[in-house]
């Protein structure tokens, strides 16, 4: 098992926690209060430094009710952060769009995050043909 270092910036958010025991990922809360605009960009602090182990990184996604719930997305889509990102500054953020008027309160689950291996090197060779079986291309499920 890993260990991670985690620093928190605020005594107001839960501590961290797999998912009510139904997932591998983890909940990530807004460590302030926040009140956006439709159409207004911010970043939500998230209350939390980590010293991840080497050669690893956190992948941080927004939650499925964040959008129902908030109205904002993640503009990234999915935040990588690797393990160079460790110090005792270097809090985590939700980088956040509205697109309605929202308030966001301190300890609101509104992203999770899961710890992933890196990728392994890979070296690529360049070739004429893949002798696999054709898809059909783009858009195709295989199926003629």
């Amino acid at each position: 098992m890993e260990t991670i270092k985690i620093k928190y910036f605020t005594d107001e958010i839960e501590k961290l926690a797999y998912i009510d025991g139904k997932s591998d990922w983890i909940d990530l809360r807004a460590a302030e209060n926040v009140v956006m605009r439709k159409g207004e960009f911010r970043l939500i602090p998230l209350g939390v430094a980590m010293e991840l182990p080497r050669g690893y990184e956190a992948h941080v996604v927004p939650r499925s009710s964040t959008f129902k719930n908030y109205g904002i997305i993640q503009t990234n889509h999915q935040g990588v952060i690797d393990s160079s990102y460790c110090g005792d500054n270097d809090q985590w953020f939700m980088p956040a769009y509205a697109l309605r008027d929202t308030e966001i309160h301190v300890n609101d689950r509104i992203c999770q995050f899961r710890i992933v291996e890196n990728q392994p090197r890979l070296a690529f060779d360049e070739v004429e043909h893949l002798f696999n079986a054709d898809r059909g291309g783009h858009g195709s499920t295989g199926k003629q």
